[in-house]
């Protein structure tokens, strides 16, 4: 049953463009309405690592194509400036030793390229694994309290109907004690009812004979 709730989501969710989850503060909001998992917390944990290391990536890239660039420079001028006043060997070896760093940063740059390839493809599976599972625990979420709201609708409706009978009750027990009031004061008089320890003074009409 499960299951066949995944395979559902993700047909609905197949071509949704969703945020990045973890980026998104609403997301954060409905997990702390719809409490989390260990499942959720471990792929939301997966998700910010993985764009940390694109992040990272990004930035050594720039590191290096700026390292580069000094390096370009510093060949050119050695080339231009000449081997006047220098060593010549000293500047044939920094020479060998900045085209060797260009090749590696070459090497490094190209090793980040596919790996920021690489990484938009898994984030973005990692996002819909965290998607999925964070609608499955709001679509339990829903169903129990749809099942709990149909619970009290049935029990306020119930007590409705018991209210009603008890109003009813109510007022037949206040006209009955009215009726005994009344009889009593017609046939015992106003000084035997004061006797009574009456709580509760029912509201009466008293036939008063006329002479």
């Amino acid at each position: 049953m499960a299951d066949n709730k995944v395979e559902k989501f993700k047909t609905a969710l197949k071509d949704a463009k969703v945020p990045v989850l973890v980026l998104d503060k609403k997301w954060y909001v409905l997990r702390q309405r719809a409490g989390t998992t260990p499942e959720i917390n471990k792929l939301e944990e997966e998700l910010k690592n993985l764009l940390k290391r694109q992040a990272k990536i990004n930035n050594e890239i720039n590191a290096i194509k700026k390292l580069k660039k000094d390096l370009m420079s510093d060949i050119v001028s050695n080339m231009d400036d000449g081997a006047e006043d220098r060593d010549a060997k000293a500047s044939d070896k920094k020479l060998v030793d900045n085209k060797r760093l260009i090749e590696e940063s070459n090497d490094k740059i190209d090793s980040y390229e596919d790996e920021l390839l690489e990484l938009p493809r898994e984030i973005d599976r990692v996002n819909k694994e965290l998607m999925l599972k964070t609608m499955e625990l709001c679509y339990d979420c829903l169903s129990e309290n749809t099942d709990d709201i149909e619970k009290i609708a049935d029990w306020i409706k119930e007590i409705r109907i018991e209210l009603k009978k008890k109003v009813i009750k109510k007022q037949e027990m206040e006209i009955a004690n009215s009726d005994f009031y009344g009889f009593m004061h017609d046939i015992f008089g106003h000084e035997a009812m004061n006797l009574f320890d009456m709580k509760y003074e029912p509201k009466i009409r008293i036939n008063e004979t006329k002479n």
